[in-house]
């Protein structure tokens, strides 16, 4: 096989993991985040507040990545969700998870960083005492928009109470991204020029 077929192709594939990693839609358009806001004011916890946030967030949308850094304190005791039996929170959540991560994953979502904690607070001031967080998850999301669709998606209403009922605390924000030392634009790229590199070796070898 002649090297430009084998470095077209990794091109190729490149080309298609960006069309799905990267979000081409562009920022949310003010129909959108009207639709979205009236929709979060019909919901039982609503505020003034948090619809303000909720409101500014949306608008100051770049259309480009985000992600979401999330502080979690499981219940400590077995709960139920329903008619089933009481079980271990992490084991809840999972069930939570196992549902929710497959449908990130297709708009291109995906776990960044996920770890128990490994101590109370080593420095803080100005907040609230630690609740006794048991870990904590970043996730980057492609767009806002596709955050909403996720949350909005109505076959999530019976796996969140999994999650409701699984934390005892929890607190999540917004990051926008502003260094990233390697990312999966960086070592996707990487691994699809070592293996075109790799076929180009093997094939030139076969061919001699």
């Amino acid at each position: 096989m002649h090297p430009i077929w084998i470095w077209g192709v990794a091109l190729v594939v490149y080309g298609l993991f960006s069309l799905w990693y990267n979000n081409w839609r562009g920022p949310l358009e003010p129909a959108e985040i009207e639709m979205v806001v009236k929709r979060a004011a019909d919901a039982p916890d609503a505020t003034p507040e948090r619809l303000a946030v909720l409101r500014a967030f949306l608008e100051n949308d770049d259309g480009g990545e985000f992600f979401m850094l999330n502080l979690l304190r499981a219940n400590p005791e077995p709960v139920a969700v329903g008619d089933e039996p009481p079980a271990p929170a992490r084991e809840v959540l999972r069930r939570y998870t196992g549902y929710f991560m497959p449908h990130l994953f297709r708009r291109a979502g995906h776990p960044a960083f996920v770890g128990p904690a490994a101590g109370g607070y080593v420095e803080h001031w100005g907040v609230e005492e630690n609740p006794g967080w048991t870990f904590a998850g970043i996730i980057r999301y492609r767009s806002r928009r596709d955050m909403l669709e996720l949350a909005t998606d109505p076959r999530f209403a019976s796996a969140h109470e999994y999650k409701l009922a699984a934390l005892a605390n929890t607190l999540a924000f917004p990051v926008a991204p502003a260094l990233q030392v390697v990312g999966p634009r960086v070592w996707v790229g990487l691994v699809l020029a070592l293996l075109a590199a790799l076929a180009q070796l093997a094939f030139g070898a076969g061919g001699r």
